[in-house]
C-alpha cells in the first residue's frame, strides 16, 4: 500500500509498524514471519498503516525517535529530533569547559541537552520550553537517559524562563537553540508529515525565519560567561543574515559550520572577557 503510494521507505515503514504493532523486533518479526496473525493484531497494523498512509511519520505513530544513539519519546507538541540536528551536539560536546553550565533554548524533547550532558557526565544544564507539555516530555527523557540530576528546566519564552527580571542571574558556558528558522508563508508547502503534525509553534520562524534569532543574539550575552559561547542551528540558507546579527550584537569569532551535505547548519559566537 505505502508503496503505491510513493512513500520512498515504504518497505522499511512497514516492517517498523509491523513490528511496533505486534510487540516484536526486526529479528522476532523476521523469524516468524510465516506464522499466521489473529484479527486484532492484523487490525492494529492496519490502523497503524492507515495513519503512515494519512502523511504522520514512522516516529510520531511509534511514539519515539533515535537521535545522537539515544531514544527520545515524543508528544504532539515536540518536534522529532532530526540527524542535521546532531552536528550541533558534536560541537556542543566539544565547546563545553570541564564542568560547564549549559542552557537550551526551546528544548522540545530535550533531545539537544540531554545528548551533550549523556556524553558531558562534568556538565550541569538548564532546558526551557514555552511549552509545559513539551517540558513534560523533555524530564520524561532525562530520566530515561540518566541525566535528571544533572538538568533542570524551566517555563518560558526564550530567557523568560532562567531570569526573574529581565538580566541574566545565572551565567552560563554555552547556550545552545535549535529554534523555529522556516518563514511563515513557506509552512503550507512542506511536506505533510511536517506542516500536518509537527507543531507549528517550533517550525514557525516569522515572516523571514529570523524573528527567534534577533532575540537570541540580543540578549545571549547577559546570560552567558565571559569567553561563554552561542551555538544555534540555522537553515541552509540563513548563514550570513545570522552571522551578521551576531555581529551586530557584539560576538567574535563567529564561524558557520557546514553539515555532511555542505550546507550551512550551525553558528557559533563567543562573548570575550571584558566586553
Amino acid at each position: 500500500m505505502l508503496g503505491r503510494l510513493g512513500f520512498e521507505t515504504a518497505a522499511l515503514d512497514a516492517k517498523l509498524l509491523t513490528g511496533h504493532a505486534l510487540g516484536l523486533d526486526a529479528l522476532a518479526l523476521a523469524t516468524r514471519e510465516q506464522e499466521p496473525v489473529a484479527d486484532a493484531d492484523a487490525e492494529r497494523v492496519a490502523g497503524l498503516l492507515q495513519r503512515r498512509m494519512s502523511g504522520e511519520s514512522v516516529a510520531r505513530i511509534i511514539g519515539e525517535r533515535e537521535f545522537f544513539g539515544l531514544a527520545f519519546a515524543l508528544n504532539a507538541a515536540t518536534l522529532e529530533p532530526r540527524p542535521d540536528t546532531e552536528l550541533l551536539i558534536e560541537l556542543a560536546i566539544k565547546a563545553l569547559p570541564v564542568g560547564g553550565r549549559l542552557l537550551d533554548l526551546g528544548t522540545g524533547t530535550g533531545c539537544i541537552p540531554i545528548a551533550v550532558l549523556a556524553n558531558r557526565s562534568d556538565a550541569i544544564g538548564l532546558a526551557s520550553d514555552i511549552s509545559a507539555e513539551a517540558l513534560e516530555m523533555a524530564q520524561i527523557n532525562a530520566a530515561r537517559h540518566g541525566v535528571a540530576d544533572r538538568l533542570r528546566f524551566a517555563p518560558g519564552s526564550w530567557f523568560e524562563a532562567c531570569s526573574r527580571n529581565g538580566r541574566g542571574e545565572d551565567k552560563f558556558d554555552l547556550i545552545v537553540s535549535n529554534p523555529p528558522y522556516i518563514t511563515s508563508a513557506v509552512l503550507e508547502t512542506l511536506a505533510p508529515e511536517v506542516k500536518d503534525f509537527d507543531p507549528r509553534l517550533a517550525l514557525d520562524g516569522g515572516p523571514d525565519g529570523l524573528a527567534p534569532y534577533r532575540i537570541i543574539a540580543a540578549n545571549a550575552r547577559d546570560y552567558l560567561s565571559p569567553g561563554g559561547q552561542v551555538l544555534v542551528e540555522i537553515g541552509y540558507d540563513q548563514g550570513s543574515s545570522i552571522r551578521a546579527l551576531f555581529a551586530e550584537h557584539g560576538f567574535a569569532d563567529i564561524v558557520v559550520h557546514k553539515d555532511l551535505n555542505g550546507l550551512d547548519r550551525v553558528i557559533s559566537g563567543q562573548h570575550l572577557k571584558g566586553s
